[in-house]
């Protein structure tokens, strides 16, 4: 058995002599975090590993992103905690509210929604200052990204994505199908 490195989480699997190149999945995984280690996180590891993740994004951003600043380092923990939170309870009422926007800018509008709780925080948190609108934006797309590459890297997020190549059902005429699949 070796490792198959087709996906943001890693799983075992093996060759399958007649399917060339393909990778077979070994085992199911039912959404539980850790459960491939034999144990389950608690809520609380969780919660302190994607505020850990959330405070390393933003000062990603901050050192990124001019126009972004914080004074003090509890400012900073302090920011990341509330834009977290923001975005998390916030941020969904926010789409409901503006979904014939989001649907018209084809998504787009999801970044300016994360702008505006960014902007919110700065001019909320005391020692954190975000100047404007423009800086917001980029430092929320800078902190979603920085997220969503830990969050993959530590399985600590909700998101799957995997990438296997399995043979057609049947055999097309003139194509060979053997091209790659994405699972999100």
């Amino acid at each position: 058995m070796r490792p198959c490195i087709l996906s943001a989480q890693p799983f075992l699997a093996h060759r399958n002599p007649d399917q060339q190149g393909s990778c077979v999945k070994i085992g199911s995984r039912s959404g539980q975090q850790g459960e491939r280690e034999g144990r389950t996180r608690s809520p609380a590891t969780l919660f302190i590993q994607r505020w850990a993740i959330n405070t390393l994004a933003v000062l990603v951003a901050t050192h990124v992103v001019s126009g972004i600043h914080y004074d003090t380092i509890t400012s900073l923990f302090v920011a990341s905690l509330l834009f977290g939170i923001l975005t998390t309870f916030l941020r969904p009422l926010l789409f409901v509210l503006t979904l014939p926007l989001v649907v018209l800018t084809l998504g787009l509008f999801v970044f300016v929604i994360n702008a505006g709780l960014l902007y919110l925080v700065g001019s909320l948190v005391k020692d954190f200052r975000v100047d404007g609108f423009w800086p917001a934006f980029w430092g929320a797309i800078v902190i979603g990204l920085i997220s969503v590459v830990l969050n993959s890297l530590t399985g600590s997020g909700d998101g799957k994505l995997r990438v296997r190549r399995s043979p057609p059902a049947s055999k097309p005429s003139g194509n060979d199908g053997n091209g790659p699949v994405i699972d999100v």
